[in-house]
Formats: structure tokens, C-alpha cells, sequence
């Protein structure tokens, strides 16, 4: 009866056992995995709501690119970071995963290739599976920092590769795509005439010292851009996304003729959250200097509690809301993770949810509420410090 895109195997894991076992119980949760910035105690800005009440919304102007006021705002956005668009290179999404879809859809015929980074987030899995795409893993190496495997990726490619994706900075890992990577990417793109699919959402939370450039300056290869109000400002429940087409004028032009038709099927963005989007990305500042504080404060308190023991360490991270440790292999990290969950009420994920291909990972988000994040972590490392 169903189509064999949605033949995923449903069946609940032990941690999800686990963790609901938790919750029908009611004990405390010390959740060492938040990722919703709308519960972690930051405060919002009041007049967000009034942006959303404009007389204008309640005209309907289909525009497929969307309207140029909000388009524009995005220009603006970026001209902040340095970087020079116009508006007819930007078209609005409800979020970076139709944006995802949008860009399968444009490049991709049925069971053609993405290349995507591993480790990284377990979403795209299921936007490639509802788009017949099928993914492709290249590997990010450690050492001494992440880096991208260009052996790995070079291998990864075939005659039905369309794409590669970089997540800038990646999630979970933190790091950003370096410059010398960027150009090797681009010679790679330009070989094997690949599109790069850049997910920026995690740009503009930079957590080192070092400058890192937006793959919207990316003239040198075909370069779609994405990115968005869920963690740009921390408004996910107003989805609104965009991309950015960049690269070689002719066949950018062309892809964003062919991406207008697309979106213009679909017409999803609402026309409340286009009149709201200039005062939405206005907020984004307060939102964002909010959580780096939280964010260097949960970092500076895991690494003052790494320094009090000697089996566990942090893996370096240069931007994004997580932190990945590295635990000694005593049992899978499914196993560990449930032993945490219900001997110590602490949550946290394990490090293949993020296709981390051996055990010894933990993830934890640097976006919890201070005392959680402080509680939770003393108790994760004396469970690991008494095995």
C-alpha cells in the first residue's frame, strides 16, 4: 500500500524505550540535548508579535521568490556579514529542509547522488528518502581539528553524483569549512560538474577567534546557500528559510529560473511571515549575543569539570551549539547512554544519532540552562569516572 520511500524501519530503539520508561515515571531530567532556543530561558522580544499583525498580511501577492521587502532583508543580512548579493538571487522557504527539497528536486532524477559529511545531522536521511535521493557519506576526519577527508570524498563520487553538501559550521561537530577546503571543493565541483549545497544555519554562532567566510561569496562553482530564523534568531516556530544562488552567471541564472517554477508550485511561505521577516532578522542580534553568553559559559564549565578527571576530553569546536565528548569505550554509547538516563537522569545523545561510525562519542548541547548543563555534566563524568 506504501511506496517504498517511506519503507523506513519504525520500530522503537532501547534508548527511545529508555527514555520514555523516564518520562512515565516523572523523575528529574537533567536533558543535556536541548536544542529548542524558544525553552532554554532566553528572552524574546516582545514586539515580534506586532510584526506578525501588519494590515499588509492580509493581502495575498504570490510572489515564488517571495516579496522584495523580505528578500531584501536577507540581502541586508548578509551585506552585514561582509558578503554582496541582490535580491534576485534569494528565494524564501518555510525552512532549510523544503529548501533541501527544493534543491533535491532542481538537481536530482531518481537515484541520483548527494555526497554528504559523516559525522553530521540524522535528518537528511529522510529528505533525501522523499526526494529518491540517495546519500552518500565523505568522511570528516579529527586531528588536531575536524577536516574534510578529500580522499574519502573523491572516492565517494560516481557518474550519478549531483551534489555535495557542507554543513558550515557542521552539526554536530562544530568547525567550519576552511578556506583551502573550500577551494578544493570547488575545483572538485567544477571537474565532475557538481552543485555545492552550503547549510549555513549554525553560521553566525562562531565560538573562536578565527574569521570564517559565508559559502554565499562562493563564485567559483555552482553554490546554493541556505539558511534561516530557526537559529539565526532563534524563531523556529516561524519558519522562514531562504537560498542564496551563487557561482558561474549563466548557469546560476539558470538555476534560479528552474528554482522560481519550483517554488511557485508550492507557494508556501505565508504572507504574515514575509511582512514580519524584516523585524525578525532585526531581533536576531539580542537573540544571538544571549546565547554565545550561555554558550562560552556552558563551554568554560565543561572544560573546569574536564580538568577534574583524566579519562574523558573535548573535541575541539569553532562554532554551533554542541560539544562532542570523547569517553572511553567500556560498553556500546547506546548502552552508556541508558546507564546515564537511568542511573543519573541525565540525557544525552549518542554518538552514532550523528553517524559517528565508532563508539566513545557523547553530544551534548552547550545551550542548556546553566545549572542543568553544570548538574548534568558532573554527574555524566562521575558515572564515567566510577565504571
Amino acid at each position: 500500500m506504501f511506496s517504498r520511500r517511506t519503507g523506513w524501519n519504525l520500530t522503537k530503539n532501547a534508548f527511545t524505550l529508555a527514555l520514555e520508561r523516564h518520562q512515565h515515571a516523572g523523575r528529574e531530567l537533567f536533558d543535556l540535548t536541548v536544542s529548542n532556543p524558544t525553552r532554554v530561558g532566553l528572552e524574546g522580544s516582545r514586539h515580534i508579535l506586532a510584526a506578525l499583525a501588519k494590515p499588509e498580511a492580509l493581502d495575498y501577492d504570490p510572489q515564488p521568490r517571495g516579496s522584495l521587502r523580505a528578500r531584501e532583508s536577507v540581502v541586508a543580512y548578509y551585506r552585514a556579514l561582509g558578503v554582496e548579493i541582490c535580491a534576485e538571487q534569494t528565494i524564501l522557504t518555510t525552512s532549510t529542509s523544503e529548501a533541501y527539497s527544493f534543491l533535491f528536486r532542481l538537481l536530482c532524477d531518481p537515484e541520483d547522488e548527494v555526497l554528504i559529511p559523516s559525522p553530521s545531522y540524522p535528518l537528511f536521511e529522510f529528505l533525501a528518502d522523499i526526494q529518491d535521493v540517495r546519500l552518500v557519506p565523505y568522511e570528516l576526519v579529527y586531528d588536531h581539528g575536524w577536516q574534510i577527508d578529500f580522499h574519502s570524498l573523491r572516492k565517494s563520487i560516481s557518474s550519478r553524483t549531483r551534489a555535495v553538501i557542507v554543513v558550515n559550521p557542521n552539526n554536530p561537530t562544530g568547525s567550519y569549512v576552511k578556506a583551502a577546503e573550500q577551494q578544493e571543493l570547488n575545483r572538485l565541483c567544477r571537474e565532475h560538474e557538481l552543485a555545492l549545497l552550503a547549510d549555513e544555519v549554525f553560521f553566525d554562532f562562531n565560538l573562536s577567534k578565527v574569521k570564517f567566510d559565508s559559502f554565499a561569496t562562493n563564485q567559483a562553482a555552482l553554490t546554493f546557500t541556505m539558511s534561516g530564523l530557526s537559529k539565526i534568531a532563534g524563531l523556529p516556530q516561524m519558519k522562514v528559510a531562504w537560498i542564496a544562488t551563487t557561482g558561474p552567471t549563466n548557469v546560476a541564472e539558470e538555476a534560479i529560473e528552474k528554482l522560481e517554477v519550483i517554488a511557485d508550485t508550492y507557494l508556501s511561505v505565508n504572507a504574515p511571515i514575509q511582512q514580519a521577516i524584516p523585524e525578525l532578522l532585526a531581533s536576531s542580534d539580542d537573540f544571538q549575543q544571549q546565547l554565545k553568553v550561555r554558550l562560552y559559559e556552558n563551554l568554560g564549565e565543561l572544560d573546569r569539570q574536564l580538568r577534574g578527571q583524566q579519562l574523558c576530553s573535548r573535541l575541539q569546536v569553532e562554532g554551533g551549539w554542541y560539544a562532542i565528548l570523547r569517553v572511553p569505550v567500556t560498553r556500546t554509547d547506546e548502552e552508556l547512554v541508558i546507564e546515564l538516563l537511568e542511573r543519573r537522569d541525565v540525557l544525552v545523545h549518542p554518538g552514532h544519532f550523528f553517524n559517528f561510525h565508532a563508539d566513545g562519542y557523547l553530544i551534548l548541547s552547550l545551550m542548556t540552562t546553566p545549572a542543568v548543563f553544570a548538574e548534568g555534566t558532573k554527574r555524566l563524568l562521575a558515572c564515567l569516572n566510577s565504571a
